[in-house]
């Protein structure tokens, strides 16, 4: 296993991380069989796979399985509150009860089921069609099941069951509604998937207008490539052969392959996918499935092919969220006074601001206000180009062991790394969380290479692997080769582990 230069040998955190020297970011050639060589994140002995694993759903996407969720959940509500009216009315026995429960299950699951039947969890255009299939899969549940309840004798009267059939017709369609109506904020805001279409042809037009036309889809067409020169007025932002590039620098999610197209070209493209953890999607001309499983999904009235689906743990990541909030709503009541008297301090320190707003870029480059406490005089970003000839850190990374533009007091919080405290803040409105990639300065951000671009696939954090094991190492590509190992090695585990050993970290105060 290797390990990182320069660096404790202590950790207990072991990571497989391979340096490799420098290079270019890697293209697309018609004799690129192999790889490209590079910093190797993977575990030792593990290959990348194209099986099935049991946690994924197979032709279904995150969008359409957060819509059977919530129309479960409005379902669920529904039964609920059908139960407690039906209930409340009349004494009834332990066994009618749960035999009332059981039914409204019953009715919940029908009504989902018919919704899936009649198309509304595929991704498709907003129009009265939608509204009509809603009508049509509420009423045909509430059909079915007043016939078996009818039939069956159960204790369960028929004003009920239109009563849920009329709450979940209402719920189904305002969530829908909801969701189109938040789509341009959403998009404004970048919580979207950005798109890369290959082929500007026709097809290729078609797909980005329908993808335009849909915003609730979540999706964003960041531009074409093609390797020939059209005059349809379609700007095409570079050829095949640059996807590398192209797709690096613009926080490519999903690529999309329109015809015609070569089979070899699609090979390729779907090979660098896999390396970069990008998904792969072909509107069809023809195609015979050989190495993987295609699955086919609807944009609009074009059919496409997924040929590899990049897995989203949205469990962990749901609980990692919930663990940044939990803990910072339970550390508020000490931290929140600690940093108003520290913020005091700083005032009565040196003249200027106690807090500091410093920008930082964050996830697929999304710049953000990162708070700290004020630990340098008032005009120290513009005496920074000044100093930048003396940094003593390598690559895109600025630090002075003796920095002159620290105040007194803000020696002590930086050595205390106290001065990080207000990014709680960051953390609570979801811009950063308690573990990850430590965000950097926007002139730092501006010199990086494609390949740094890769620590930006994750929200920053307010500390990470590099703090708790090399932080004082100048390398910048220690720091970057950290932060890459804790992307591709991520598992709440992991973060509880770096977050136990934050705090030795501190108390030895290592801070710069």
């Amino acid at each position: 296993m290797a390990t990182i230069p320069n660096a404790p040998d202590s950790f207990p955190v072991s990571i497989p991380i391979t340096q490799a020297p420098q290079r270019a970011p890697a293209t697309i050639t018609p004799d690129a069989s192999a790889p490209g060589a590079g910093i190797s994140l993977v575990r030792s002995g593990s290959t990348a796979s194209t099986a099935r694993r049991w946690w994924e759903f197979p032709g279904r996407s995150s969008t359409q399985l957060s819509a059977v969720a919530t129309d479960l959940l409005f379902g669920s509500l529904s039964a609920c509150l059908t139960f407690y009216v039906s209930a409340g009315r009349h004494t009834v026995s332990m066994h009618a009860a749960n035999q009332l429960r059981a039914l409204l299950m019953l009715y919940t699951a029908l009504t989902v089921l018919c919704c899936h039947s009649l198309g509304l969890y595929r991704l498709r255009k907003w129009s009265t069609g939608e509204a009509v299939a809603i009508a049509k899969a509420v009423g045909l549940a509430c059909l079915l099941f007043g016939a078996f309840v009818g039939w069956s004798g159960q204790p369960l009267s028929i004003s009920a069951i239109l009563w849920m059939g009329m709450m979940n017709l209402g719920a189904f369609a305002a969530w829908r509604a909801w969701d189109r109506y938040t789509a341009t904020h959403r998009v404004q805001a970048g919580k979207v998937r950005n798109v890369l279409i290959v082929g500007a042809n026709s097809c290729g037009r078609e797909l980005a207008r329908s993808i335009s036309a849909n915003p609730h889809w979540g999706l964003v067409v960041r531009g074409f490539l093609d390797n020939q020169a059209h005059s349809n007025g379609i700007h095409v932002a570079g050829t095949i052969s640059q996807l590398a590039e192209i797709a690096r620098a613009e926080y490519i999610d999903d690529i999309f392959i329109a015809p015609p197209y070569e089979r070899s070209t699609i090979w390729k493209l779907t090979d660098e996918a896999r390396r970069n953890h990008w998904n792969v999607k072909v509107v069809p001309e023809f195609w015979e499935p050989a190495t993987v499983q295609p699955q086919v999904e609807v944009l609009g009235e074009l059919p496409v092919f997924s040929l590899h689906r990049e897995p989203i743990p949205a469990v962990a990541l749901f609980m990692k969220r919930t663990l940044d909030v939990v803990l910072v709503l339970c550390a508020a009541p000490l931290l929140v006074p600690l940093i108003g008297v520290l913020a005091l301090l700083v005032k009565l320190d040196s003249p200027g601001p106690a807090f500091y707003c410093a920008e930082r870029v964050g996830r697929k480059g999304r710049k953000f206000c990162c708070w700290k406490l004020r630990t340098m005089v008032a005009n120290a970003d513009a005496l920074k180009a000044e100093l930048r000839a003396k940094n003593q850190r390598s690559g895109p990374f600025f630090k002075l062991w003796d920095d002159p533009r620290i105040t007194r007091f803000g020696g002590f919080l930086r050595k205390s790394s106290l001065d990080e405290l207000p990014q709680l803040w960051n953390v609570l409105c979801g811009e950063m969380t308690l573990v990850g990639p430590r965000p950097h300065p926007v002139d730092d951000y501006q010199l990086y290479d494609l390949e740094h671009r890769r620590r930006l696939e994750v929200r920053p954090g307010i500390t990470g692997l590099w703090q708790v094991k090399a932080r004082r190492d100048p390398s910048f590509e220690t720091n970057m080769a950290m932060d890459l190992a804790y992307i591709e090695n991520w598992s709440l585990w992991l973060d509880l582990r770096i977050l136990l050993l934050t705090l030795p970290a501190v108390l030895k105060g290592t801070g710069q």
